[in-house]
């Protein structure tokens, strides 16, 4: 298990207590607006005072590198810390998102990351990434969106999908095929756009569980110059993948949270609630449960820990981040639907933040490449290492 630094430790329960005292008390509200059928966001006067709360506290641009004025901290403590922010249903982050932090941070020129990642890391800008097309969403070696050079700028054309966060991103990281031919060994180059380029628009807002929201965009003779060009042309995948693999680790820490708000919730309730005159608690079946949700939070937990440290040590985890986007994803449903399923009637209502839980977990089965592509791909690599 990683072990932390004093000061490290301070930081994790600096979090704790935001948590607790600023992000809990939302959850109501959160909860309220999706049972409504609206977007599980925060709205301006809830989000303002929590921004301004996080820079009081210095929980800002904690993985960023320290000459844009970040923190620099491990990927470990930046796990632990995404463990505890997904133990409420609380849509909130610690600005900014790390996953584009980290590709800006891995090929960014110093003009990008004068322009784009220094005000992105102060939370200036916002961004996000379109990668996912119609017809090839788990399968982006495959893109249709085109990048032609034209003299010194390039003309792109295409349409992307199921691109989160567009309506308030500042600038997008777009993915595009300069290459069809190579596919995804040297045909795929990446571009930063500012969101006011002409030709871009936004084709269609498309509602997802969980209150949640993507967009369809389009691409007409977007032009961009060649200082647009995020790394180098035709390298876009590798930086792709890194940026890709920081989510899904991520997303395993994710899992952890949200299984462990379940089990708490569940034990508490059990503990309390009686049927035919014995304590639920008292009843194998939910016995079971308890101690399988645990010791399968356990393992997580150590999956989890373990991609950090090797990835602090500079070593690949595509392998360890696939497996952990399956298990962690899978283990947290069952905890979440094992924990609904104790609570009876009362675990189907929009009262407890189980709903959107479960409508998330459903999500991430999906998005940053689905669970049976993920298992494709560590199967490929088991198969070659032991051919």
């Amino acid at each position: 298990m990683t072990v932390f630094e004093e000061e490290e430790r301070m930081l994790l329960d600096l979090v704790d207590k935001f948590v607790d005292n600023e992000l809990m008390p939302l959850e109501k509200a959160v909860m309220a607006r999706e049972a409504q059928g609206g977007e599980v966001t925060l709205l301006p006067e809830e989000a303002e005072p929590l921004l301004a709360k996080c820079k009081e506290l210095g929980l800002w641009a904690l993985d960023a590198p320290e000459e844009v004025g970040g923190s620099n901290i491990r990927t470990s403590v930046m796990l632990a810390i995404q463990e505890k922010l997904k133990s409420t249903v609380t849509p909130f982050i610690f600005p900014p998102d790390s996953p584009n932090l980290h590709m800006l941070m891995a090929v960014g020129s110093p003009q990008q990351k004068k322009q784009y990642m220094e005000p992105y890391a102060q939370g200036k800008l916002k961004s996000n990434i379109a990668i996912s097309e119609p017809g090839a969403g788990g399968d982006p070696a495959h893109m249709k969106t085109r990048a032609i050079k034209d003299g010194d700028d390039w003309i792109i054309n295409g349409r992307k999908i199921w691109v989160s966060g567009v309506s308030r991103a500042d600038f997008l990281i777009v993915m595009a095929s300069t290459d069809p031919s190579k596919g995804a060994r040297g045909g795929i180059t990446a571009f930063i756009m500012d969101t006011d380029t002409p030709g871009f628009s936004i084709e269609r807002e498309i509602p997802m569980l969980a209150g949640a929201r993507t967009y369809e965009l389009v691409f007409d003779d977007v032009r961009l110059p060649d200082s647009a060009i995020l790394g180098e042309v035709g390298n876009g995948f590798a930086p792709m993948q890194k940026r890709l693999n920081v989510r899904r680790l991520e997303m395993g820490a994710m899992g952890v949270g949200m299984a462990e708000r379940a089990l708490k919730m569940m034990c508490e309730h059990v503990q309390q609630r009686e049927t035919f005159g014995q304590k639920l608690s008292d009843r194998q079946a939910i016995q079971w449960w308890i101690a399988d949700a645990a010791t399968k939070i356990h393992a997580t937990r150590l999956m989890v820990m373990d991609a950090a440290a090797k990835q602090e040590a500079g070593k690949d985890v595509r392998t360890e981040a696939s497996m952990i986007k399956i298990y962690a994803t899978e283990m947290a449903t069952e905890v979440v639907d094992h924990a609904m399923q104790s609570f009876g009637a009362m675990g189907m209502t929009r009262e407890l933040p189980f709903a959107i839980m479960s409508q998330r977990l459903r999500l991430s089965r999906i998005y940053e490449g689905p669970t049976e592509v993920h298992r494709m791909a560590i199967a490929r690599r088991m198969l070659k290492k032991y051919q």
